[in-house]
């Protein structure tokens, strides 16, 4: 069943064409009011257009109502509470390890400039492509990442999906955009931005959202990595790797993989490779 919100959503699509065309030649904003997966429909359109899919597009979905996250979970919205979208662009980086991490960075960095005295950000990054909302007293889940990318000839087009919980979940089982089976609860951001809806919360993200993909595509991770060890939810802390390995993280190198410590040594682990979860201090292994 859809929820449409007791008010119109007044979306600020012409004043983020305007604040990103000058950047990305060709820029597109595009509001849908429900839509499967808005990764799903730029793909579509992708295999569709070919070689002639070079124009990057913002498609903004107020609902999804067959949203994906990563490793194939469920990834719904509902209007007014979750800002969903997906950016779509052709993009050449010499490597695209680390993509999902510096589109992170640039979410988390927007969503909370400032880091505060004590160097702790409330926003945090859980290795690959979660955004945590951290305080004293809890971990929650505050947005997710799917970054997808196709090819046509030379042609490598990518397209990148964000789901953040902007509005407390109502508490009628309606599941949230970073809603995904995990052990985390859904964080808000007006829990930090009161006031906040999605039409803000877009117009924060998508500019710099934008430049940060152009920085990789041009210079890679590396130029990220400082920035998310600033906000690196997982630093020093025991992990489990997917396979049951065990651990402490220990940071991302330069090409944005997982730096954990385990058992047998340091080991480079990549996005393809498994999904990383906290575990309890006392159930990780000596390394």
């Amino acid at each position: 069943m859809s929820f449409v919100p007791l008010t119109p959503i007044r979306w600020p699509a012409e004043a983020i064409w305007e604040a990103v065309a000058p950047v990305l030649p060709g820029f597109t904003v595009e509001v849908l009011p429900t839509i499967d997966s808005s990764n799903t429909e730029l793909m579509r359109r992708f295999r569709a257009a070919g070689p002639t899919a070079t124009e990057a597009v913002l498609l903004v979905a107020e609902q999804q109502t067959a949203g994906r996250g990563r490793m194939g979970r469920a990834w719904q919205s509902r209007a007014g509470d979750s800002l969903t979208f997906s950016l779509g662009m052709a993009l050449q980086p010499a490597d695209w390890s680390g993509l999902s991490l510096a589109v992170g960075i640039s979410i988390a960095e927007s969503l909370q400039a400032v880091v505060p005295p004590d160097g702790q950000p409330r926003i945090r990054l859980k290795w690959p492509n979660d955004l945590w909302l951290i305080d004293a007293k809890s971990e929650r889940k505050l947005a997710g990442i799917l970054v997808e990318t196709a090819s046509w000839g030379e042609l490598r087009y990518v397209v990148i999906g964000v789901g953040i919980n902007v509005r407390a979940l109502a508490l009628d089982g309606a599941a949230s955009a970073a809603d995904q089976p995990a052990a985390l609860p859904p964080a808000a951001l007006e829990d930090i931005l009161p006031g906040v809806d999605v039409a803000l919360a877009l117009q924060l993200v998508a500019k710099p959202l934008v430049q940060a993909v152009q920085a990789f595509g041009l210079f890679g991770f590396a130029p990220f990595q400082a920035r998310f060890a600033v906000r690196d939810a997982l630093a020093g802390r025991a992990v489990q790797l997917s396979d049951g390995t065990e651990g402490v993280a220990h940071g991302v190198g330069e090409n944005g993989a997982l730096l954990v410590h385990t058992a047998a040594g340091m080991q480079e682990i990549t996005s393809s490779e498994v999904s990383v979860r906290p575990v309890s201090p006392g159930s990780a292994r000596p390394c």
